[in-house]
């Protein structure tokens, strides 16, 4: 029962090995010179004109959960759309179902001014 899985545990080993040797190939080979430029977080090669640590509005948080939020929903549309002349009324009547809230939703933001900058 074993011998079925040797195959994959010599990929699995293999692949342990490889990526430990990748791992510390760069602490083994690498130049080790560190100096105070080296250590600033880096920005587009540009130097921060200010804090990486500031705070940002609660509308940035609130915009970027409303794009996941849609983008995912509009996710269930792809497969609707290759199977829609199969799916016949009950297709559509089910993705009426599933719209129907989303356009509700989007609207209730749009009017609230959640998407307003």
């Amino acid at each position: 029962m074993l011998a079925e899985f040797i195959g994959v545990l010599l990929i699995l080993g293999l692949a342990l090995v490889v990526a430990g040797l990748m791992a510390l190939a760069p602490k083994l080979l690498g130049p080790r010179r560190e100096f105070a430029e080296k250590q600033e977080p880096f920005e587009c090669g540009e130097r921060q004109i200010v804090s990486p640590h500031q705070r940002f509005s609660v509308k940035f948080y609130l915009v970027a959960m409303l794009f996941v939020l849609f983008d995912l929903e509009a996710v269930f549309f792809y497969p609707w759309g290759a199977l829609f002349r199969e799916l016949g009324w009950f297709g559509f009547a089910a993705m009426g179902v599933f719209t129907v809230p989303l356009v509700v939703g989007l609207l209730y933001e749009w009017r609230k001014g959640a998407l307003e900058w």
